[in-house]
């Protein structure tokens, strides 16, 4: 059983997971006008795994007793001046969602919710990852510039990702 407190959090969290997928979406359409096909395909894997985040979200309320209220998403951003913008906004974003999934942890602890813990604790970990992905490609696109070649080796390597089997 969750209380209302951790629910409505929670339910705030599956919002702005929604409004990340939506987020990286718009920023797979500056790739897309680019014809980086990898960065957006990159892009795109953000945008499905963000929407599955909610979703686990989404369950996990359902299935300890609370209810889920869909809220209103905010438009995301559809301009970006360069390449390397959009990557260290996608840092940043990364680093909100970061905080934010540790004052849901915080909130978990702070109620000795045992359950929401153990459920939270796979979205911490997963924030190191997601983190350390954005901050590798900022690396490798500030260390070749404005070089056309190292910038179609970078593109080409992010069209090898894919969604990680379940």
């Amino acid at each position: 059983m969750l209380s209302e407190k951790l629910v409505n959090a929670i339910n705030d969290q599956i919002q702005f997971e929604y409004y990340s997928a939506f987020t990286y979406k718009a920023m797979q359409t500056y790739f897309e006008a680019e014809d980086l096909s990898g960065m957006a395909n990159w892009m795109n894997i953000q945008f499905q795994e963000e929407m599955e985040h909610a979703e686990k979200m989404f369950h996990f309320v359902c299935e300890t007793g609370g209810k889920v209220n869909l809220q209103a998403i905010e438009a995301p951003r559809n301009e970006y001046n360069s390449i390397l913008e959009i990557f260290e906004v996608t840092l940043q974003h990364e680093q909100e969602v970061t905080a934010r999934i540790n004052k849901l942890m915080d909130l978990a602890q702070e109620e000795k919710n045992h359950v929401a813990q153990i459920f939270l604790q796979w979205f911490v970990t997963e924030q190191i990852e997601e983190e350390a992905n954005v901050s590798q490609i900022i690396a490798k696109l500030k260390r070749i510039k404005d070089d056309g070649r190292g910038l179609m080796m970078i593109d080409q390597e992010l069209e090898k990702r894919s969604i990680p089997a379940a």
